[in-house]
């Protein structure tokens, strides 16, 4: 069973998914990087900033890593959006991870169009281990967005 967090809270897989787009704020499912993009939001909790509780993270080793599929699952599970906490150039596995995770967004959004679902839905920023105030500020952003995007 996985385990994912929301706002310093835990929940596992068998919880319901995104429900944004069905009422309520939108749903994004974030995609955290361990060593680098995790500490910052995890700094955006510990220090009490406020960033929408519809915000669930997932923490990933490495940003180049995540499956495109992943991404038009979280859509088809009921996600609004969703957003990569990217690595950038400090990341410890691969020194191309910033070519590697763009080239995985534009495979998601080939992906997305395919089945139907608005590619900027997905957004991906490079967030490093101190970045609190840059997590919140994308999230937020995105989730207004998020209210102008057509859900299919």
């Amino acid at each position: 069973m996985a385990s994912v967090r929301t706002q310093g809270r835990s929940v596992n897989s068998q919880e319901p998914l995104g429900s944004g787009s069905r009422g309520g704020p939108p749903r994004i499912l974030a995609f955290s990087t361990t060593g680098i993009s995790d500490l910052g939001i995890d700094l955006a909790g510990g220090s009490h900033m406020d960033y929408p509780t519809s915000v669930l993270v997932v923490p990933v080793p490495c940003s180049s890593g995540i499956k495109p599929s992943w991404i038009v699952y979280a859509l088809d599970a009921g996600f609004d959006g969703v957003f990569i906490a990217a690595d950038g150039t400090d990341c410890a596995y691969v020194n191309d991870c910033t070519d590697r995770t763009g080239h995985v967004v534009a495979r998601a959004q080939e992906l997305m169009e395919k089945d139907g679902h608005d590619p900027r839905r997905l957004k991906m920023a490079a967030i490093c281990s101190v970045c609190a105030e840059s997590f919140v500020s994308h999230v937020e952003k995105f989730q207004t967005k998020l209210t102008d995007v057509s859900f299919s």
